[in-house]
């Protein structure tokens, strides 16, 4: 009886954090539906008239960002005032993205697109929060349409893979995925990097097993929980734009992407490689990401 406690209580202890996370988003997905029921609001989603929801919403998820994880974000002024593409690391949660989502709302009142993973649409319970947030499957019609009508849209290239079996190296598992460079071109709008510090030290998966990566690859479904929740710091750094181009080529404009010499004069992958080269301990390190919660000096 006491091993099996014991255990138990281990088990809880990994997982309590990201159940907490779930936990708070379907609370939030209810609150929107009492707030809809009761002002008998019928407006478009992404309409305005949601706006004082969506505040609440980034409200709340702002100070918790603060608190549990002394969350930062930095350039800002990166961010065109008009449509650009955002592209992003993807953590083992992108509760670093929720956040970012949430403050940027808050200082510029500006809703950020976000293109996610079909299974993600699969889930029951949470359309109508997907729809105030801005959550969409991202075809290639829907970021054109989003982006002519002046929107930021996110995306991150790596998805679902990239979060189950990248690992403390913050290696990116992009592929062959280009289709976010040919809608910039088509667009005619920047490319804008992010990258969150510690990201993978506040949540981890477990190591890469042959039949979960097979599992995966067969169902594109993610069967691996996410584990961990530590209340290390989580900085999020926007670098510097790719401006549009008319004359380069797709191909062209993902390996000026993969290289990432327009930002820094280093050598690195890619562009946001570049920004975890700069402000990432590879391997990451749980205890120095704890004790950066206590940096006074980080600029």
């Amino acid at each position: 009886l006491v091993i099996v406690s014991l255990t138990m209580s281990a088990i809880l202890v990994f997982f309590i954090v990201p159940l907490t996370i779930l936990f708070f988003i379907y609370l939030t997905n209810i609150l929107l539906l009492i707030y809809q029921k009761n002002g008998e609001v019928k407006a478009d989603p992404l309409s305005d008239v949601w706006d004082s929801a969506r505040k609440t919403i980034a409200s709340f998820w702002d100070i918790y960002a603060r608190i549990w994880h002394g969350y930062e974000l930095h350039g800002v002024e990166n961010l065109p005032e008009g449509p650009g593409i955002l592209v992003y690391y993807h953590g083992a949660i992108p509760i670093d993205y929720l956040y970012f989502l949430s403050r940027l709302f808050l200082w510029k009142k500006r809703l950020c697109l976000s293109v996610a993973d079909h299974f993600v649409f699969r889930l029951p319970g949470l359309k109508l929060l997907l729809e105030v947030t801005g959550v969409m499957p991202g075809t290639r019609e829907e970021c054109l349409i989003a982006l002519k009508k002046g929107h930021l849209v996110s995306i991150s290239p790596g998805g679902v893979r990239e979060a189950l079996f990248s690992d403390e190296s913050y290696q990116l598992m992009w592929g062959n995925r280009k289709g976010f460079a040919q809608v910039a071109l088509d667009a005619k709008v920047p490319i804008i990097p992010m990258y969150t510090q510690n990201v993978r030290e506040g949540y981890r998966m477990f190591k890469e097993r042959r039949f979960f990566r097979q599992l995966y690859e067969s169902t594109r479904l993610p069967f691996t929980p996410p584990y961990g929740g530590l209340p290390v710091k989580f900085r999020t750094y926007i670098g510097e734009p790719i401006p549009y181009d008319p004359n380069i080529t797709t191909e062209e404009l993902v390996e000026k992407v993969c290289k990432g010499n327009f930002l820094f004069s280093f050598q690195t992958k890619t562009a946001i490689q570049a920004l975890i080269s700069k402000h990432q301990t590879i391997p990451g390190s749980i205890w120095k990401a704890l004790l950066e919660r206590f940096d006074k000096c980080h600029k």
